[in-house]
């Protein structure tokens, strides 16, 4: 008796079954030592176990068509073309060529099949994934996609290029699949493949009009028939649906099995990945009228989640677009206003250890009651000193502490304002600090600009009312973004109680600022960027004319020595214009995205600090100032008395 096979797939799509003595076909997966093998034994081992056998190595097949490869402690990848043959008993060997090249190795037996091995390298899976990104791709490559994947546990960790292609590939295998779903009149039909499950749904006309609602409610496919989980109910928009020709209302619903895939940085996932794809690739986005997704609460109520979308293009997971409401402790609703290539998850946002949260909470809260306590320093000898005549830096210099010394001072009630339990009191505590930062940034830019017109712009540097025009932008500005953000709070409100978690712990901090993610970041990054940029721009200006200046400087006061001491003087003048400037509040920049702790302690220690720096500089200022004046009065007396003795 004998038995064919014709296949041209990975090894993965064959699945042999052994009964006794009976026939079996030839799978031909081939493991290539380090020293290359001219043989290859098949050999049934018992009734459902199949080793293949080359020199120094062995590939075990078991009864559930699992295929074990490796090099040493490596994973590797087999392609093969099978051609049509067949052997009685159990066991063969049969002749091979070996072609080996720098990153695969080829396998040929004549008349029977072609094979090629693929280490676990990305430079060799990412283009063979590629392979697979075709518009024929269908379920059967799907599998093979599995297969890598599972051959390569490692690199799936490790790399995200890998990842990237996967989920390229994998993508336009669900494109097709939703492409080849054919339809008489309106269903679904459901796909359970190894990866995910796959629910194709043709939503009719008649449908839409009956729904008698904004949305139409669908619900995502179960994970497996044999495990019923927590899958999302899913709303979609039905006025945007209505807008798609009825041949092509057709939606793809996707339940992954596991998270590894989506993994690109450190993800901490909390719920199922669900993807939403459209006939065609068309995309949903700027919906009037937002997608909304219901996902069952961790069971951890104290947790601090938050919706996310993969952003395909950038390879981020990201919040734009997407508000995250929690109903009733049990249901996250994840409310988002676009579909685009579109998958939705919820994460915990990366958090601080706990006692690196105590550390930085002493270090902000000593260094915020210094600054508070120097900057009122500064205010009281400003007011108490009106009658002697100061420039105007000084006078900016005291605006500056001035809003420091707000902001300091808010930031220690935030705790407070938690707990009191009156909505008002938190609302007015947060918003209050908001204006309060806001006014930081405005005079820390007023400062550069006056420096400019100072340092740089010496010629025609008289304005008339200088200090009350600088005045109306640095309180004003920051009074009317807040003033604007509390007048819409029937539509939302931006401020509020907001909930701080730590990473190691369910312990919660409750604290009075703004409660809207997309608001605080649209808004005080760049009202900061633009300020960062346009003050280290000055202060790099400032810097290079004062290097420029050394030479000369350390000449005239004396050779190597004054040169040495005049460099001090230029470093120190260099590192007070920039905590003037407030440039250390660009370390943000470098602790996004990550907790990085060495830049955490060092922004909170230079930023919670920075107005017992300012009241250093002020004093500095002063004293340069009365040294200006008395070596003025000096020069007059002089001129005066010899201007007596020559009368």
């Amino acid at each position: 008796m004998g038995s064919n096979v014709n296949c041209e797939t990975f090894i993965h799509c064959i699945n042999p079954t052994f009964r006794g003595s009976t026939m079996v076909p030839l799978l031909l997966i081939l493991l290539l030592p380090n020293s290359l093998a001219d043989q290859v034994c098949i050999n049934i081992t018992n009734v459902y176990n199949m080793d293949i056998t080359v020199t120094n190595a062995t590939i075990v097949v078991d009864r559930s068509s699992n295929v074990k490869c490796s090099v040493g402690a490596d994973g590797c990848i087999f392609v093969c073309t099978f051609n049509t043959t067949s052997f009685n008993g159990s066991s063969v060997c049969l002749e091979a060529t070996v072609k080996k090249y720098p990153f695969k190795v080829d396998y040929i037996i004549q008349q029977y099949s072609n094979c090629t091995r693929y280490l676990c390298n990305e430079s060799d899976i990412v283009p063979l994934i590629g392979t697979l990104h075709t518009p024929s791709s269908y379920q059967k490559e799907m599998m093979q996609l599995v297969y890598i994947r599972d051959s390569c546990p490692v690199l799936f960790d490790n790399s995200k290029e890998v990842k990237m292609a996967f989920i390229t590939a994998e993508k336009q295998i669900i494109h097709n699949i939703i492409k080849a779903s054919k339809f008489e009149t309106e269903g679904s039909i459901l796909y359970n493949l190894t990866a995910f499950s796959l629910d194709v749904l043709n939503i009719s006309a008649a449908s839409l009009s009956s729904s008698g609602d904004s949305w139409i409610r669908l619900e995502a496919p179960q994970l497996s028939p044999q495990m019923v989980s927590p899958v999302p109910e899913i709303c979609m928009p039905v006025g945007s649906l209505q807008s798609i020709q009825d041949e092509e209302r057709i939606i793809g619903l996707v339940s992954y099995m596991q998270h590894g895939s989506f993994k690109l940085e450190q993800e901490e996932f909390s719920s199922m990945v669900l993807r939403i794809e459209l006939l065609g690739g068309r995309r949903l986005q700027n919906l009037p009228v937002p997608i909304n997704m219901t996902f069952r609460a961790a069971a951890d109520t104290n947790d601090t989640l938050l919706c996310h979308y993969l952003d395909e293009q950038a390879w981020l997971w990201k919040t734009d677009g997407c508000q995250t409401v929690r109903n009733n402790q049990s249901y996250i609703i994840c409310s988002c206003n676009h579909a685009t290539a579109f998958a939705v998850l919820l994460t915990r946002p990366k958090q601080l250890a706990e006692v690196h949260w105590k550390i930085l909470s002493n270090i902000s809260y000593i260094g915020c009651g210094l600054s508070a306590f120097f900057t009122a320093l500064s205010i009281l000898w400003y007011v108490f000193s009106r009658n002697q005549k100061m420039d105007f830096s000084i006078s900016i210099h005291v605006s500056l502490s001035g809003a420091l010394f707000l902001l300091n001072s808010t930031f220690l009630l935030t705790e407070w304002g938690a707990k009191v339990g009156v909505d008002g009191v938190c609302v007015f505590v947060a918003a209050f600090m908001h204006y309060s930062l806001l006014c930081c940034f405005t005079w820390m830019a007023i400062e550069a600009l006056h420096l400019y017109l100072m340092l740089i712009k010496v010629f025609n540097t008289y304005y008339k009312h200088y200090l009350v025009k600088l005045s109306l932008l640095g309180w004003g500005i920051p009074g009317v973004i807040v003033a604007v953000s509390l007048a819409v709070k029937d539509v939302k409100q931006f401020y509020g109680v907001t909930q701080m978690s730590m990473a190691d712990t369910n312990q919660t901090n409750a604290i009075c600022w703004i409660t809207d993610d997309s608001f605080f970041y649209s808004l005080n990054l760049a009202y900061f960027t633009l300020t960062f940029i346009f003050n280290s721009g000055i202060l790099i200006t400032v810097a290079s004319r004062i290097c420029k200046l050394q030479p000369r400087l350390g000449t005239k006061t004396g050779g190597n020595a004054g040169r040495d001491l005049d460099t001090c003087k230029n470093g120190f003048t260099v590192m007070g214009l920039t905590c003037l400037l407030g440039t250390t509040w660009g370390l943000a920049f470098l602790g996004s995205g990550y907790v990085n702790y060495p830049i955490l302690y060092l922004f909170c220690i230079l930023n919670s600090t920075q107005g017992f720096f300012i009241f250093l500089w002020i004093c500095l200022s002063a004293k340069k100032q009365r040294k200006q004046v008395m070596e003025d009065k000096m020069t007059s007396a002089t001129v005066n008395t010899s201007g007596i003795k020559s009368d």
